[in-house]
């Protein structure tokens, strides 16, 4: 009986399939090693959004959660945006609906709020706010806010209480958390210092008060990654999302890199971060689809307060 010649491999199949497509694959920093390795670019949310803003392809294959394939297509409507699980979400983002916002700032005209949103955050969110941050820029944006306004920092809390302590900026916070970094707690990430002593501790901003405490360094991915290039320490405790520990590895592979624990588990994925598989990256640059749609006024709202943030960032 005859049979069929076997597949390409996935990975030559999606090199092919961008080859073809023009398309331009951007991968987050705590997506599996796989799609980091396919990717053409893999950063943190600033650097992203950079790079969607910049690329001459004509696709774009964002390998992260909705809301950043919504931000590629908002600073590129030309362009077709692709995301391989539309499910793929965010608990920051589902944290803050629109509407809610939209109606809390009806509520509170009175404090004439100057509203600083977190990137993660949905188009009808950014289309509300005066301008965007990410993890890596926060402080710089809430420092360039207007003086005379009262600041609302939304969607994350704990974000927004580390960027208030590093400016001393008063802000008022919408009560929103990332599930993957308030699961890290003061208990976890001591046992497992107290295991390597030697190691310094690296932690993003979403965490609590309690964990950024106990760090060395707290900080955005991207800055992660300076930071241990940078540090004479031979080992580093990440408490982040476990993709993080694949870039760093990989840039920085004469160190050790520890997953900071949680709780309940060793490390911490994202479940939604995890959706994407190099399977389903395969099929969205074949179908186009699923593919990011904008009506055109909810999309020039939400891209003045990006364009604000790119502006005030460089």
């Amino acid at each position: 009986m005859a049979t069929s010649a076997p597949s390409l491999d996935l990975r030559d199949e999606i090199l092919d399939l961008k080859k073809r497509r023009n398309a331009v694959i951007l991968a987050h920093n705590y997506q599996i090693k796989e799609i980091q390795e396919v990717a053409d670019y893999v950063g943190d949310s600033l650097g992203l959004s950079y790079q969607a803003r910049e690329t001459d392809a004509e696709v774009i294959a964002f390998c992260g959660v909705h809301f950043m394939a919504e931000t590629a297509k908002i600073v590129n409507p030309g362009k077709t945006v692709v995301l391989p699980d539309k499910d793929a979400g965010c608990s920051l983002e589902q944290s803050c609906p629109a509407p809610q916002l939209e109606a809390f700032l009806r509520d509170h005209a009175d404090r004439n709020y100057y509203v600083i949103s977190y990137i993660n955050s949905s188009a009808g969110v950014k289309a509300l706010s005066d301008v965007i941050c990410t993890s890596g820029n926060a402080v710089r944006i809430v420092q360039k806010a207007p003086a005379d306004r009262n600041l609302l920092f939304v969607p994350d809390e704990n974000l927004g209480n580390w960027v208030e302590q590093q400016t001393g900026r008063p802000m008022d916070m919408w009560r929103g958390a990332c599930y993957v970094h308030v699961e890290f707690t003061r208990e976890s990430i001591a046992r497992i210092k107290a295991l390597h002593p030697e190691a310094k501790v690296v932690a993003h901003p979403e965490c609590t008060l309690a964990v950024r405490l106990l760090a060395d360094e707290v900080c955005s991915t991207e800055k992660m990654v300076t930071y241990c290039r940078a540090n004479p320490a031979p080992a580093f405790i990440v408490v982040t999302e476990s993709g993080m520990l694949h870039r760093l590895r990989r840039e920085c592979p004469d160190k050790t890199f520890i997953a900071g624990p949680t709780d309940h588990c060793a490390c911490a994925d994202c479940r939604y971060m995890k959706m994407n598989t190099l399977a389903k990256l395969r099929d969205c640059l074949d179908h186009l689809s699923p593919a990011i749609e904008m009506e055109e006024n909810l999309r020039r709202r939400a891209e003045a307060p990006i364009l604000r943030m790119l502006e005030w960032s460089r």
